[in-house]
């Protein structure tokens, strides 16, 4: 099966795409839905971030076949004393099971090889989350190993530490946005 999506930088009128993801089936590995003062601070967030310069990070607009089918992005951070990127993703529920996050998360490692300065994207998806795990193995990410992780702030839980290389490497390894 060819699946292909589109990354989009996100923009102002995705705040409806925040709602979506809010919802209690999307949110039940994150803590919970969040309030709309904290949602439309996150969307703040999520443009400022694409108004930076392409090596700080980015947020997309997941599309396929026309239709926004959920959201993906990169952004810095330190992990284990070492500057890296860290990456996330979501598929709305109506678009899940199809290869979609793989996809997306492909084509995410693809932009952050590509336009990012660090040499490693981490994702750190709980360990009571066999679908993001699944998600990290078929965009090409590597498990580390699991690790104590927070988020959201304040919440403290086990994840996988997965890792994918950036740089002339993440093409060959992750593969192009294709699955």
């Amino acid at each position: 099966m060819d699946i292909s999506v589109r990354l989009e930088p996100w923009a102002e009128d995705d705040f409806w795409l925040l709602l979506r993801k809010n919802e209690p089936v999307m949110t039940a590995h994150l803590g919970g839905p969040e309030s709309e003062a904290k949602l439309r601070d996150r969307h703040r967030r999520y443009l400022a971030l694409s108004a930076r310069e392409p090596g700080a990070g980015r947020m997309f607009r997941v599309v396929a076949d026309g239709e926004s089918v959920g959201s993906t992005g990169f952004w810095e951070r330190v992990w284990n004393e070492e500057e890296v990127y860290e990456a996330g993703w979501a598929v709305l529920p109506e678009f899940q099971g199809r290869g979609l996050a793989a996809a997306a998360a492909r084509a995410l490692v693809v932009h952050a090889g590509v336009h990012g300065t660090r040499r490693h994207l981490h994702a750190f998806p709980g360990v009571d989350h066999p679908a993001s795990a699944a998600v990290c193995r078929a965009a090409g990410f590597e498990l580390r190993g699991e690790v104590r992780f927070e988020y959201p702030p304040g919440t403290w839980h086990m994840s996988g530490d997965w890792r994918a290389a950036l740089g002339a490497g993440a093409a060959g390894t992750a593969g192009a946005a294709r699955g």
